[in-house]
């Protein structure tokens, strides 16, 4: 059976480039800082971030751990949004490993904090209350349409922290997405953070790993919280080659994941039982509802017995995500089995 994977861009696998730069890749033991592969990943992510140093972690649930855990001591306080992934999807590590305390704000529909939101959000000084480090953002933002932060708010916000002392993370889990979608370098898009995370295996297609990059001084303290939660890694060498490919080959070809999640919206909006605005579509993700008969659940079933797979994330919304495995010609094959299940 024809197999139409969209339920994330986490289930790309390694390109032909990147088999052979991992059987090719030189190695030696990262701990150390002796890997030379691992070394230029970093610096080379961080020069496309435009920050001064980079390091290479497990994944992009590690990457916002090891940042907040640097930016904040027991009982600190990060602000973020209430759809945030950090809070939505990570477990609560911040609070069960590193006693951070979230406090969160409203995301509007496209993943923004209102200014006043995070304003008013702020700790004053006072022994009641935690003390406030770090305002975390996410772009693009996942539970909000894939939806992109452009430059002049991302730096408003980062304006604003520095004015009150604070910290910014962005978890740019999908940065490049973001950037291709805005027209603008990544570097463009988080000038005014003080940290950010970047998943190279989501669009980029790598098999594993994220980057955080920052000034040296932070990824200096960055290496020791990777260190204490486990993810020192040795020959790490044989992955970070795929992330090289991630960032020399595979950025610029996003444009096409994001023609095709606007062509999978606008198909499905001619779909009776569907709602979807294909205005909300910006980058890979489109979000859709079921307006009768089957909820999510039954539906996402239906379409993977017929061989197209999505992710439901509610009782009636289902998730799409489009990705380097999937082309044009698998869309449309893809909404002629929408209609096919939904008659």
């Amino acid at each position: 059976m024809r197999i139409i994977d969209f339920r994330s861009d986490t289930i790309t696998q390694p390109t032909p480039s990147m088999r052979q730069a991992m059987a090719q890749a030189e190695v030696g033991d990262d701990v150390f800082g002796d890997d030379p592969t691992v070394n230029r990943l970093e610096e080379m992510a961080a020069d496309r971030l435009g920050k001064e140093a980079g390091l290479f972690v497990a994944s992009g649930t590690m990457a916002n751990l090891v940042s907040l855990l640097t930016h904040c001591g027991r009982g600190d306080e990060v602000i973020l949004g209430d759809q945030a992934h950090i809070f939505f999807y990570e477990q609560g590590g911040t609070a069960a490993l590193g006693g951070i305390h979230s406090r969160t704000v409203p995301n509007q529909p496209d993943g923004r904090l209102l200014p006043d939101d995070i304003e008013a959000a702020i700790r004053p000084d006072n022994i009641h209350f935690p003390r406030t480090r770090v305002i975390a953002l996410e772009n693009t933002h996942n539970r909000c349409n894939g939806n992109p932060l452009d430059a002049d708010y991302m730096q408003y916000v980062g304006e604003l922290a520095h004015s009150h002392g604070l910290k910014v993370h962005v978890d740019g889990a999908r940065i490049f997405n973001a950037a291709v979608a805005l027209g603008k370098e990544a570097s463009e898009l988080v000038s005014h953070a003080d940290s950010v995370s970047c998943c190279l295996s989501k669009g980029l297609a790598a098999p594993v790993g994220s980057v955080v990059c920052g000034s040296r001084d932070f990824i200096a303290e960055a290496r020791r919280n990777r260190k204490v939660i486990g993810g020192g890694m040795r020959q790490a060498g044989v992955l970070a080659a795929a992330g090289i490919v991630s960032l020399t080959e595979m950025v610029d070809r996003l444009t096409d994941d994001h023609a095709n999640a606007r062509k999978l919206a606008e198909g499905l909006t001619n779909m009776d039982g569907l709602s979807v605005d294909p205005e909300c579509v910006k980058t890979n993700i489109v979000f859709f509802e079921v307006t009768r008969g089957l909820n999510a659940e039954a539906l996402a079933e239906q379409l993977d017995a017929a061989g197209v797979r999505v992710l439901p994330l509610g009782q009636y919304q289902l998730r799409a995500v489009t990705h380097y495995h999937l082309t044009s010609d698998d869309i449309q094959y893809a909404l002629g089995v929408f209609g096919k299940v939904l008659s």
